[in-house]
């Protein structure tokens, strides 16, 4: 059984594993909460969804610079 899109690929995309599962995560409930719709339409679980679109570059991950991150970590 293949899966697509590849997990290798998609950590790759995101850096590792780790960041990888959040970036999906976040993505699948978002997905849950705003298109319920889409999701029972499409007949897919919400994270393959994500995965494609991460995958496809559809879904960008942006990541705070080390400085930007103190700053946040200060107020």
């Amino acid at each position: 059984m293949m899966i697509d899109p590849p997990i290798e690929e998609l950590k790759k995309i995101a850096g590792n594993e780790y960041i990888l599962a959040n970036i999906l995560a976040k993505r699948a409930k978002t997905l849950e909460k705003e298109m319920p719709e889409y999701i029972e339409a499409s007949q897919e679980k919400a994270i393959s969804i994500a995965a494609r679109e991460l995958y496809s570059g559809k879904l960008v991950a942006e990541f705070p610079k080390k400085d930007e991150a103190k700053d946040e970590d200060k107020k």
